[in-house]
């Protein structure tokens, strides 16, 4: 399921603006960009009941250079049949240990570095399982135009721990998924990664 429309329109049209914004010189055109900012700002607020104007406008202006989509990544770690999942402080679900990646790292870096920092155990990537556009599976809308990665991991070592940004962990079995943080990982995305775990030699899929 893809993003609802005014979702891709707002988007859209905040890159163009924060993108203009960033190489333009000409005072009448920097006003018209804003205008433009703002537009997007009412729309997102018309289709995200649980956000304000300000609020969008104040997550837009922190935004600054050529527009790019954000990178958010996840990691599958699946012991024993059970898959790894932290509960999320910010909403009460569930999810796969992750998040947004870190300029330094490489992918499999930054994703060991979570699992690690969410869950408290010790994992390496032994596969990248997909490659998703986060508005065309289903997930909650959100200002920004994303990227996400999912990585299939195996445990090495450590044991549960909390976080500032978790605080609880458990491995849960296929059919009996707790309840999920939707903005982070979708029902769908969890069996596609028991899929690979069953079956290896399946290829990465991409969108």
């Amino acid at each position: 399921m893809n993003s609802p429309k005014w979702l891709a329109w707002a988007q859209r049209l905040q890159a163009i603006a924060q993108t203009g914004l960033t190489y333009c010189k000409d005072p009448f055109e920097i006003e018209r960009l804003h205008a433009v900012e703002q537009i997007a700002s009412e729309i997102m607020a018309a289709g995200a009941t649980d956000r304000d104007i300000a609020a969008i406008r104040g997550m837009f202006n922190q935004q600054t250079g050529y527009a790019t989509p954000k990178v958010d990544l996840r990691a599958a770690v699946i012991h024993e049949g059970k898959i790894l999942m932290v509960r999320e402080l910010e909403d009460g679900g569930w999810s796969l240990p992750g998040g947004w990646a870190d300029i330094g790292s490489s992918p499999a870096e930054n994703i060991v570095r979570e699992v690690k920092e969410e869950s408290g155990y010790d994992a390496e990537v032994i596969k990248l399982v997909a490659f998703h556009d986060r508005g065309r599976h289903g997930h909650p809308p959100y200002p920004f135009y994303c990227y996400k990665i999912f990585f299939l991991c195996r445990l090495t070592g450590g044991e549960a721990a909390f976080s500032n940004e978790t605080n609880s962990v458990g491995f849960f079995a296929e059919n009996e998924l707790p309840p999920l943080s939707l903005t982070r990982v979708m029902p769908a995305q969890i069996h596609l990664m028991f899929e690979h775990y069953r079956k290896p030699a399946l290829p990465s899929l991409f969108d």
